[in-house]
């Protein structure tokens, strides 16, 4: 095995930036996994009581990596389709229309912006690095800096690919820490 097995794996003594960014994109490799190859109704799974299912997290998802990566960041609107959601209607949109989305569209809505997303991190990292401050602000009027974003995204990545999966087992059983050397999503985008 070799590291083009695993590329999602973090390095083993990189930067700081470095780091970060690798263990977001070993939680948004795990939760790919997690989530990759479903039918409608793979996707619609919920665990006992809880409204969660694999879909709504993969478009919830992908609203946070737009919201935190263009309004968090430099406040500008995340664009479509989030500019025009009815999310006054119900904090839960996101993962509430999910049952309106083919599986096709919610593979595709999340790899488009987790691509968007690792494009304007690796451009506000060269512009600034992790201490340049973001348009995010406290009533105060202190801003956050970008390494609070990526923290933060870690932090939403971390709950749920853990939720993803515990979902992910009723399905049809699928276990594990990590995609399996050499994994490559089957459905959707080719390469997350």
């Amino acid at each position: 095995m070799n590291e083009s097995d695993t590329p999602w794996e973090p390095p083993l003594a990189g930067t700081e930036a470095e780091h970060l960014v690798g263990a977001l994109d070993r939680l948004r490799t795990t939760f790919r996994w997690k989530a990759d190859d479903l039918d409608d109704a793979g996707l619609r799974t919920r665990v006992g009581r809880s409204s969660l299912t694999l879909g709504g997290l993969l478009k919830h998802l992908a609203f946070v990596e737009d919201d935190v990566f263009t309004s968090r960041l430099r406040g500008e609107s995340p664009g479509p389709p989030w500019d025009t959601a009815p999310r006054d209607a119900t904090d839960d949109w996101s993962f509430a229309s999910a049952a309106d989305d083919t599986p096709e569209q919610l593979y595709a809505l999340w790899d488009a912006a987790v691509a968007r997303a690792r494009a304007r991190l690796t451009a506000a990292l060269a512009d600034g690095g992790l201490d340049q401050p973001v348009h995010l602000a406290w009533p105060d009027g202190r801003h956050a800096n970008l390494r609070r974003l990526v923290c933060d995204l870690l932090e939403e990545y971390g709950r749920h690919t853990g939720h993803a999966d515990l979902i992910r087992e009723a399905v049809d059983g699928r276990v594990g820490e990590d995609p399996p050397a050499g994994w490559r999503p089957r459905s959707g985008n080719p390469a997350p």
